[in-house]
């Protein structure tokens, strides 16, 4: 079973962070536009279960993805299961609109300019992003994919790397979660 271990931080100076990514070799890779389609489940309560259905559009790719509830208090480490959807605009409503006959229920999209980077970190590829996040904010977010045992090794990684940056005040919310509470509507998307 594979697992996302992740920790994002705000930051108000990207500059200074791409810096320091280029300083430690990490690669760049070209800037993407993400589109994020969260979805509500008709029977659970995400919010309550802390789980979240998504679709992602980038360029003429589409994929759905299914995260679990966070495992530690300090990381986003979770269950993660990500399929690939017919590509273009289309297949990305298309599949909108399946989820809808069955019952869920589109809670926001969020929207992203992704700045993806590469680093070798202490023996492993760390993927970085570093995301302009609409009606959000500026973060960084550090993220390996992971198998149950190497689960501690991969933390330490991340938060070493962090340390690296000069990265501080995780936040563990989602850029969801985010959203609503900035809007003032619940995951449910029924208010505060």
């Amino acid at each position: 079973m594979r697992f996302e271990v992740e920790q994002k931080f705000p930051v108000d100076a990207m500059s200074r962070v791409q810096r320091a990514l280029v300083e430690l070799g990490a690669t760049v890779q070209p800037e993407l536009a993400q589109v994020d389609r969260y979805f509500a489940h008709p029977a659970r309560d995400f919010a309550k279960t802390d789980e979240a259905l998504r679709i992602r559009h980038v360029g003429d790719r589409n994929f759905i993805t299914y995260k679990g509830p966070k495992l530690d208090t300090t990381t986003k480490t979770r269950r993660e299961i990500e399929l690939l959807l017919a590509p273009g605009e289309e297949g990305f409503n298309q599949f909108a609109e399946l989820l809808i006959a069955l019952g869920f229920r589109s809670v926001a999209q969020v929207r992203k300019i992704r700045q993806p980077y590469e680093l070798r970190w202490e023996g492993q590829i760390v993927e970085i992003a570093l995301d302009d996040v609409a009606d959000v904010g500026t973060f960084v977010e550090l993220e390996l994919l992971a198998e149950a045992v190497n689960l501690d090794a991969a933390k330490a990684c991340i938060q070493s790397l962090a340390e690296r940056l000069q990265l501080s005040n995780s936040e563990r919310r989602s850029y969801l979660e985010l959203l609503l509470k900035k809007s003032g509507l619940s995951e449910a998307g029924k208010g505060p």
